[in-house]
């Protein structure tokens, strides 16, 4: 049996992580942690430095401000962490790495066993098509709620394309600013927010006469709830170091 500390248990994600749990045996959350205290069937703290419950494994769905506290909480606990919030400042990322020297943590924008594939799969494309001109644009779309941009996922798949590129391109986001011919060593990143849309991600290899996209749409945060999930029952057995969902799903 996984104990899971759910940390953003009040959030949105935090109520599909719960009901993820509660139909699968083989894990349970023991505690939370959210400064709104909601009810819950599990004690719930304000903040990781209240929190006395002991857990295998930490599920983070909260926002980019409260990561902080939470790593501390992490490392002095020796408590594997699924970190899954988005829009980490570059202080954040830092403290993260030095704290999987205490203990193992899994950093991923995006916890779907699809979007995790369409990594793998945007590398081979540019390795195959950057050198036969192909131009490359990255499109992501999420509800109005959201309030980082690019999203998490779109910053991955980007940094994933450059990194089979020997990590010869640079991002552009905005091109109102300058009249100017595209650079064959951009890569566009866009962001739409509008209406409920869970989240889409496009990857747009444009060439001479002929154009290549790969996709994928999240229907529901369910899928990202499944992967939280899997990555935690997975976390939970890894000493300290750094793991992606790439780890999880070999």
């Amino acid at each position: 049996m996984t104990h899971i500390l759910l940390h953003g248990c009040g959030g949105k994600m935090g109520r599909v992580v719960e009901r993820i749990v509660a139909s699968d045996p083989s894990c349970q959350i023991v505690a939370g942690i959210d400064p709104s205290l909601p009810s819950a069937a599990y004690p719930v703290f304000a903040t990781p430095e209240q929190c006395t419950v002991a857990a295998d494994v930490i599920i983070d769905f909260s926002t980019a401000s409260a990561v902080d506290a939470l790593l501390d909480y992490a490392a002095k606990t020796k408590t594997p962490l699924v970190l899954c919030t988005t829009g980490l400042s570059d202080e954040v990322l830092e403290k993260m790495k030095a704290c999987t020297a205490q203990t193992a943590i899994l950093k991923s924008a995006n916890m779907s066993i699809g979007i995790n594939l369409i990594l793998n799969l945007v590398q081979k494309a540019a390795e195959t098509l950057y050198d036969s001109g192909f131009d490359i644009e990255v499109v992501e779309k999420h509800h109005n709620q959201k309030i980082d941009a690019p999203s998490g996922t779109a910053m991955v798949i980007a940094d994933a394309i450059n990194d089979a590129l020997d990590s010869s391109m640079h991002y552009v986001y905005d091109r109102s600013q300058t009249r100017q011919k595209r650079d064959c060593k951009e890569i566009g990143i866009h962001a739409i927010r509008g209406g409920s849309i869970v989240g889409e991600h496009d990857v747009i290899f444009a060439g001479q006469d002929e154009v290549i996209t790969l996709s994928h749409q999240a229907m529901s945060k369910e899928i990202f709830a499944v992967g939280a999930v899997k990555a935690a029952k997975y976390l939970a057995e890894q000493g300290p170091g750094f793991y992606t969902m790439a780890d999880v799903l070999q």
